[in-house]
């Protein structure tokens, strides 16, 4: 005869010391945990409007220039150092964890067109409109001893744009042509032109070194390799491009900034129209800088934000903007990916989070824990539409939100009087132009 009895393993339940936690047995026959679904929702419900909550970004305002902030550089090796240079020509360097100016010196007559710190971090450039470029030492001088460059260039017209190879002693800068420098030397070893008067920025590509690109005047960007003596090609656009970044994790892709409000992220094998366009903002893109990840990319505006754009949307994950902050006009994204740093034409370098919500500082095991979870009942509900409304509401200044509401009136204008257009016309001779391809003019080579 059969009998059935309890039989009970301690091993199952029974701790090994008492330092041990206790072991709880759970059944996860999804037939006796009915209400799961509906408990997680409103987790994550919950999860979204706490970080809404909590969406606190703004750290620290970095003030001490008396004139806009014209460029940053971040230091290679060293996360709390960070380089700003103003319109009144002078250079400050920055102690970002104690929020404090370390180092001030007069580096030009003029505007401090750009600046860049040498991959090994010992010095860095500077370029002015005085046309000169000086190569400064990072260390400060000693009690006494005069603030001199290491070196000084004249050159023979105003640069606008500065950039210094990732790996060798070779920088380029840009004016009315696109010079590329050795450091020993004071003549540029190449210079590249095609038919250009001038050119507003250059910037080497972090992932194969030896290639670089530029925006010019005449609506172009040029791709250049240094191994070769006559550019690769250009891509002509509709309108001015303001300043490019390349992808730090993936080679050919990079995004630029364009004065018709909107950014493009090309790959660089296949010009012919952008791989996205990158809309919301409402006035003339000035900066762009991608994350170390190279998944995410911060762009700065004439319309007084910031905003955050993933690298494959359409449209801004988040946006910054404070009510003193003036034109945007160049944006730098920390090396540790975790940090934002924008200068503004009123004088002051603002300090953000890249995560809003974000919370700073040690964080226990559980607090790790919690934070995982939450993440990732948000990734699985976030199609759910009160979830998505709360997630994606910014609240945005009035003038942003009108002018928003102006352009899509006008956009459904244009789109409107197109459709007539081809109603009207013989089928065929209007085509539909999608709205990758109408933005640019043509690819040359």
């Amino acid at each position: 005869m059969k009998v059935k009895v309890l039989s009970r393993n301690p091993d199952d339940y029974v701790r090994e010391t008492k330092h041990d936690i206790q072991r709880v047995p759970r059944n996860y026959d999804p037939s006796l945990h009915p209400f799961e679904v509906s408990r997680e929702y409103t987790r994550a419900l919950n999860a979204t409007k706490l970080e809404r909550v909590f969406a606190k970004p703004f750290l620290a305002s970095l003030d001490g220039h008396r004139d806009g902030v014209n460029c940053l550089a971040k230091h290679p090796r060293s996360l709390s150092t960070l380089l700003s240079g103003s319109c009144d020509g002078e250079v400050k360097v920055w102690n970002l964890t104690k929020h404090e100016c370390v180092r001030t010196l007069q580096a030009h007559e003029g505007f401090v067109r750009g600046m860049v710190v040498r991959y090994c971090g010992s010095s860095f450039f500077t370029i002015g409109d005085d046309k000169t470029i000086k190569h400064w030492k990072m260390e400060a001088p000693g009690y006494g001893e005069e603030e001199e460059p290491l070196n000084t260039i004249l050159g023979k017209a105003v640069f606008t744009g500065l950039d210094h190879h990732q790996k060798s002693a070779v920088f380029a800068t840009c004016g009315h042509q696109v010079d590329i420098w050795d450091e020993q030397r004071s003549t540029p070893i190449r210079s590249f032109t095609w038919g250009v008067d001038s050119f507003s920025s250059v910037r080497f590509n972090p992932v194969e070194t030896e290639l670089l690109g530029s925006c010019a005047s005449d609506r172009s960007i040029v791709l250049y390799d240094m191994r070769e003596s006559t550019p690769l090609k250009k891509v002509i656009m509709t309108m001015r491009t303001n300043t490019i970044s390349w992808n730090p994790m993936e080679a050919y892709y990079f995004t630029c900034a364009n004065e018709d409000y909107n950014l493009y992220t090309y790959d660089m094998r296949y010009l012919e129209n952008p791989v996205k366009v990158h809309v919301d903002h409402v006035s003339a893109v000035l900066d762009v800088d991608y994350s170390p990840t190279g998944r995410e990319f911060v762009s700065a505006s004439f319309d007084k934000t910031i905003r955050i754009f993933p690298k494959d949307s359409a449209s801004s994950r988040e946006v910054y903007h404070t009510k003193r902050m003036q034109h945007v006009i160049c944006v730098k994204w920390s090396a540790d990916s975790k940090y934002i740093l924008s200068g503004s034409d009123e004088m002051n370098i603002r300090l953000w989070k890249a995560n809003a919500a974000e919370k700073l500082g040690v964080l226990s095991p559980r607090e790790k824990q919690a934070i995982h979870y939450s993440q990732k009942l948000k990734e699985k509900f976030q199609h759910h539409p009160q979830i998505k409304r709360i997630a994606r509401h910014r609240h945005l200044p009035k003038v942003i939100h009108h002018q928003r509401k102006e352009l899509r009136v006008m956009k459904e204008a244009r789109r409107r009087k197109e459709m007539n257009v081809r109603k009207h016309s013989k089928p065929g001779s209007v085509p539909v132009v999608s709205e990758k391809e109408k933005h640019v003019v043509s690819v040359v080579k």
